[in-house]
């Protein structure tokens, strides 16, 4: 689904990525681990398309993000990548209904269909009786259910994290973790992930280890489904 080819990337005389090459098939949940400044959230950015590579190639089922232009590209993202952070990012004066409805609704989709969708989410999510609350009076796990929810509005191809757990405690950190293998036993959903949690990694199809710009270890743990 997604092939990464001899990406490259530099900022001022550092060079992060020195040529990945890396290849996701659709289901899988990967996690890409590795120390600090090992170029691991630039790849995400990168195969994200909210950042651009010196050279190389990112390509989704055939077609070369980087061969659109900037609004071209803005709706690919819109459509087919979902993305969650380490801080859910999620905007304090909206509800949380309303923050997982913005995407759908940037798409195009009706405002009835947005929220019907952002409810469907939300309640599969056990979020159902929140839909009015702002982010203030939610808990740490329940904004980031809330951001994982806003990255799933639009039934992306892909979810892309960094670091999704990192700023929870241990139980919501594991009520994190299993809720993406749900999805993925649920809705087929495919999840790269940037992590620092071993307990995490663990759990992957495969484990991408970096080190200084490159990769220098995948583990496979399982058949994908």
């Amino acid at each position: 689904m997604i092939k990464v080819k001899d990406v490259t990337k530099s900022f001022d005389r550092l060079q992060v990525l020195k040529g990945i090459d890396l290849t996701v098939e659709r289901g899988e949940i990967i996690s890409i681990v590795g120390p600090s400044g090992a170029g691991k959230t630039t790849l995400l950015q990168i195969m994200g398309s909210l950042d651009r590579p010196d050279s190389g190639t990112v390509s989704y089922d055939g077609t070369d993000i980087f061969s659109m232009s900037e609004k071209q590209k803005a709706r690919f993202r819109n459509a087919n990548i979902g993305f969650v952070f380490q801080f859910h990012q999620l905007l304090p004066e909206f509800t949380i209904a309303e923050n997982v409805a913005m995407p759908a609704l940037i798409g195009g989709m009706s405002r009835a269909k947005a929220f019907a969708r952002a409810k469907e989410l939300l309640d599969y999510l056990g979020l159902g009786d929140r839909i009015s609350h702002k982010p203030s009076q939610l808990s740490g796990g329940e904004r980031q259910r809330g951001a994982v929810a806003r990255a799933l509005v639009n039934s992306p191809d892909v979810v892309l994290a960094d670091e999704p757990s990192g700023s929870l405690d241990s139980v919501n950190r594991q009520e994190l973790h299993r809720l993406f293998f749900d999805l993925r036993r649920d809705m087929g959903q495919t999840f790269v992930i940037v992590t620092h949690d071993e307990s995490l990694a663990a759990m992957a199809d495969r484990t991408i280890a970096m080190h200084d710009g490159k990769i220098t270890e995948i583990v496979t743990r399982s058949e994908i489904l």
